[in-house]
Parts: C-alpha cells; sequence; structure tokens
C-alpha cells in the first residue's frame, strides 16, 4: 500500500520537484497539493493523508501554526516541516505544534524519502544537518553522522573512545601508528572536530560506548 502524501508550499516549482521525486520512489503516492496553511488543513480532512510536507512560511496560515490544527483534527497524520530556517527556535516551534519531522529545503532533495518512510511508521526525523546540535526529547534523528565512517574508521574511533594510543590500536589491528594517525584525521574531518576530547565527547554523545 502507497504511502499518501499532501504537498504544502507556496512555491509550485518546489511542489512540482517533490512531486515528481516522491512519486519515482515507487510506495509514495502525491494525493494533493496547496499553497498555504489555511487550505492545507482544509484539505486534510477531504483526502486523509499518511504524510503531509509542509512549507513554514506560507501566506494566510504559516505551517506551524497549520501544523498545529491539523494534529488536532487529524492526530493520526503525520506532518513533516520544509524549513529554510536551521535555528533550533524554529524546530522546537515545529515539534511543539505536533510535526513529527524536519527538514531543510537545501537538503530536501537527499532526504525527503527517508523523512517521509520514518514519520509514517511512527518515528521522528530530524534532517542529520541539524540532528548534532537539535535535541527533541524522543526524536529519531534521521541518520547518525557516525554513518559517514567507514568501518575502519568506526574501529578506530571506537579504539580511540576506549582510550588507547594510536600505538596500542595499531598493534590491536595491525597497522601502522602512521596509519592510525590518518585514520584518526580523516573521521575527525568527517566528523567536524578538531582535538581528541571533542572528538569522544561527540563519539559519546552520538551513542558510541566504551563498552560497545
Amino acid at each position: 500500500m502507497s504511502i499518501r502524501v499532501l504537498l504544502a508550499d507556496d512555491h509550485a516549482l518546489m511542489r512540482q520537484g517533490l512531486r515528481a521525486l516522491l512519486t519515482s520512489s515507487g510506495d509514495i503516492e502525491v494525493v494533493g497539493e496547496v499553497g498555504n496553511g489555511r487550505d492545507a488543513q482544509r484539505l486534510v480532512l477531504e483526502c486523509r493523508p499518511d504524510v503531509i510536507l509542509m512549507d513554514i512560511t506560507m501566506p494566510d496560515l504559516n505551517g506551524i501554526e497549520a501544523a498545529r490544527i491539523i494534529h488536532l483534527k487529524s492526530p493520526a497524520t503525520r506532518v513533516v516541516m520544509l524549513s529554510m530556517h536551521q535555528s533550533a527556535e524554529y524546530v522546537y516551534r515545529a515539534f511543539e505544534a505536533g510535526a513529527c519531522g524536519y527538514l531543510l529545503k537545501e537538503m530536501a532533495v537527499d532526504e525527503v524519502i527517508t523523512a517521509v518512510r520514518t514519520v509514517y511508521v511512527g518515528k521522528q526525523y530530524i534532517c542529520p544537518v541539524l540532528a548534532t546540535s537539535v535535541h527533541i526529547p524522543g526524536a529519531k534523528k534521521g541518520c547518525s553522522p557516525l554513518n559517514s565512517l567507514s568501518s575502519r574508521e568506526r574501529q578506530v574511533l571506537q579504539l580511540v573512545v576506549e582510550g588507547h594510543t594510536s600505538t596500542d590500536i595499531a598493534h590491536r589491528i595491525h597497522l601502522s601508528p602512521k596509519s592510525i594517525d590518518t585514520y584518526r584525521s580523516r573521521l575527525m574531518a568527517k566528523l567536524g572536530v578538531r582535538d581528541l576530547p571533542t572528538l569522544v565527547k561527540f563519539a559519546l554523545e552520538h551513542g558510541l560506548t566504551p563498552h560497545s
């Protein structure tokens, strides 16, 4: 059975692009589209979508207020906000209004299908760009930043978190200390951290424990 999606965005080109992308997924059906929040909260009662992709900044009724009304009138409908805003305030307001997901518009092409599928099964979604800085209680982040690491990089990171030196790690996984330093520098660059204490803290915050 297809996931029924309603598009709410005041830019026709954005709706057109989202429709094409979602339709190509094979398991998602776009059942309607509107250009403002007022029409979104009206149409949701007519077409009963499973998910609404909704812009925050729209005329007549903004996306956050529309999400609040929709959540009250049709609590089974999952709302994913599309926004240009990266500040925590907007994210918190969206989830407080009943949204289940939050996507930056610039990332929507890469993540929208994943977001739709994630909220459809009852989970919450925050795009990875925001996941490291915005924490919504009970929210399932879209994708851990640690997933960007190769298996070898994750192995090195795990041993670093456990407190091993480059020499210790090299001995354990049969590589040279220089190679370990290279792996560590590479994974730190991928994760956007500059020193070892920050790296360890980052890893722990994202679920990597000394005994995992």
